[in-house]
């Protein structure tokens, strides 16, 4: 049952949300649905990985929900010769002393920029394995915390392009979400020259949030209900993803657990205090896509994994109700009365 407290701290929720989403929009123009996306990945406690061409603004958008948030910000440039010492941290000998110092590394910060992530040797990114997992460092045997929240927020150019490493398999499964920025339209580009043409907006940009008042909200998304037949639905095309014939490996439980945590965000940032169905659909794609691998045969017949994604969302029922309509909410759920950012009300639906 939820409480009035929970409610209250969905009110904040919405209400939080919108200043960092009004915050980050300031400087990524015409894009509120990747903005969206990245809210809900910071709200679930995800990482953010942000794949496209050089030049849309990939960095601008990591510096700009970094910044929105009054919180210790580190910028890694990830080069062949970083070093994975340079990610964590080493430990030095202090003479005075006699003994070894730790100096802690980039990682200590609670949301992590890494700047074009693939440009490293996969040695260096295996650096952040543990770091991204288990929000923790090992270092000479000593484990050492990192900070709450914690968050990374990674960029990365197509593999196609030159001075590019694959991302290991381990390391894309970290990622909560994948999303592509792409190009704006000629209207946003337009309204981009007139506001980057002087001065980068983000030196005028003020932290709208602070760190302590994330964490209460992460503490509120966890309260989001998701009913038995919503659980199964992620389930069900998580499932789905391991025995396609377009694929040569599926998605691993650690994506069903994302999955379900983003869409409890996602019902959170509607203002709604339960999950539904349309909330799995709509996260299927950015959160399953990147861990996917297509067959030979998938990849010569131009299939991307994105398009297997939405093949299993149209072809796995959606879960309904005994009569036949849809998942109804809890009882004393909370129901916005209207959806936040201007769009549509979910409801159980195919796409």
């Amino acid at each position: 049952m939820t409480t009035y407290d929970d409610r209250a701290s969905l009110t904040d929720l919405t209400t939080t949300a919108e200043r960092v989403r009004r915050s980050v929009e300031g400087v990524i123009e015409g894009k509120p649905e990747v903005v969206r996306l990245s809210l809900t990945v910071l709200l679930a406690e995800g990482h953010l990985l942000i794949e496209d061409v050089p030049g849309v603004g990939k960095t601008m958008l990591a510096k700009a929900l970094a910044r929105s948030i009054d919180c210790s910000v580190r910028r890694i440039q990830f080069t062949p010769d970083l070093l994975p010492s340079d990610i964590t941290g080493v430990s030095i000998f202090d003479q005075q002393r006699r003994d070894f110092e730790f100096k802690p590394g980039a990682i200590f910060a609670q949301i992590v920029i890494g700047d074009e992530i693939n440009r490293a040797s996969p040695k260096t990114q295996s650096a952040l394995l543990e770091s991204m997992e288990e929000r923790q460092v090992t270092i000479d045997g000593k484990t050492y915390e990192l900070p709450d929240p914690f968050m990374v927020v990674a960029t990365q150019n197509p593999v196609e392009m030159e001075g590019t490493y694959p991302l290991p398999e381990a390391q894309r499964d970290r990622f909560m979400a994948r999303v592509s920025i792409g190009y704006p339209s000629p209207e946003a580009e337009l309204q981009m020259l007139d506001v980057h043409g002087g001065v980068s907006p983000l030196d005028d940009l003020q932290p709208v949030a602070h760190a302590h008042d994330i964490v209460k909200l992460i503490d509120a998304v966890r309260t989001v209900h998701v009913a038995d037949a919503v659980r199964r639905y992620a389930v069900e095309l998580v499932g789905a993803t391991r025995s396609h014939p377009d694929l040569r490996l599926g998605a691993s439980p650690r994506a069903t657990l994302h999955l379900l945590r983003a869409a409890k965000a996602s019902a959170a940032l509607s203002g709604r205090d339960y999950a539904l169905p349309d909330d799995v659909q709509a996260l299927a794609a950015p959160v399953l896509a990147h861990r996917l691998l297509p067959t030979a045969q998938a990849q010569l017949n131009r299939r991307t994994a994105e398009q297997v994604v939405l093949e299993i969302i149209q072809r796995t029922p959606v879960p309904t109700s005994a009569g036949g309509g849809p998942v109804p909410p809890p009882q004393g759920a909370h129901d916005p009365g209207r959806p936040l950012y201007g769009q549509q009300q979910p409801g159980t639906r195919r796409l």
